[in-house]
């Protein structure tokens, strides 16, 4: 690989190596390598199409600590996201799909990375990393736990009460009900606690749908009666009935506390 590099290019990795930079921006090398803007330009465009560098936005790059040995050169997925997140100095937590994996509720490793965030939204790639990033108000983030990557990074992830309740929630974009009522079966008998937590959790990030469905959830469950009307009470006033599980035909039981069809045969 280094036979194929040009002396413009192996003096960038010289240059990035000696000062152990994880990252590069436009405007930088003009004067340490005494470039023009366009030579900057190209220099950048050329390295990232050849997978030497990874492209974080214009004008922002990551390098690798060393020259890829023979092929090309992907950052992981925390370094990615840290320096994406960063950069628009803004607030996440690692959702959806792949908390469910972190908890082990599902087996499958997913092929992309769901992110809440209050900066970006839409679909993003660093290098071959795939990013889904779901933009909300600052007031839906919360409730998280951090996890430390081998390499040191810390990545923030919803808890597993706040990866429940969104797996109600968000369960269009997860693709999650009716699978995650399971989930929540399992977490309230192996978590006294759970009940408590989820309950808290889906008060304050919740809908009205999510409450419904949890709430009908957790009285099936025997959960005690006091949880159960912490959710009734913030339940608004409505004649109209939604499916328990969305998925399904709303045919089925009515439930008037909770407002639901029980559509679950």
């Amino acid at each position: 690989m280094a036979r194929e590099l040009g002396p413009l290019e192996m003096q960038y990795f010289s240059y990035a190596q000696m000062r152990k930079l994880e990252s590069v921006r436009q405007g930088e090398l003009q004067q340490a390598l005494g470039l023009s803007a366009t030579q900057e330009t190209d220099l950048f465009r050329r390295l990232a199409r050849r997978g030497l560098i990874a492209r974080v936005r214009r004008g922002l790059y990551l390098v690798p600590p060393t020259l890829p040995a023979g092929g090309k050169w992907s950052p992981g997925e925390a370094l990615a996201l840290t320096t994406l997140m960063g950069d628009r100095n803004a607030t996440y937590q690692i959702c959806g799909p792949n908390a469910f994996y972190l908890y082990r509720w599902v087996d499958q490793i997913p092929n992309r990375t769901y992110v809440y965030n209050d900066r970006i939204s839409g679909e993003r790639h660093v290098g071959s990393v795939a990013f889904s990033l779901i933009k909300v108000t600052n007031e839906r983030l919360g409730v998280t736990e951090s996890v430390k990557t081998p390499d040191g990074i810390e990545m923030v992830y919803s808890s597993p009460a706040r990866s429940l309740m969104d797996a109600v929630y968000d369960w269009s974009r997860f693709n999650s009900l009716p699978t995650a009522f399971d989930w929540i079966r399992t977490e309230l008998e192996a978590n006294e606690k759970m009940a408590s937590d989820l309950v808290k959790t889906s008060l304050r990030y919740g809908n009205q749908g999510t409450l419904r469905r949890i709430g009908k959830l957790l009285e099936m469950e025997g959960v005690e009666e006091r949880l159960l009307r912490k959710v009734a009470k913030a339940l608004r006033p409505s004649s109209s009935f939604i499916p328990w599980i969305p998925t399904r035909a709303k045919r089925g039981k009515t439930d008037r506390r909770w407002g639901v069809v029980v559509n679950d045969d």
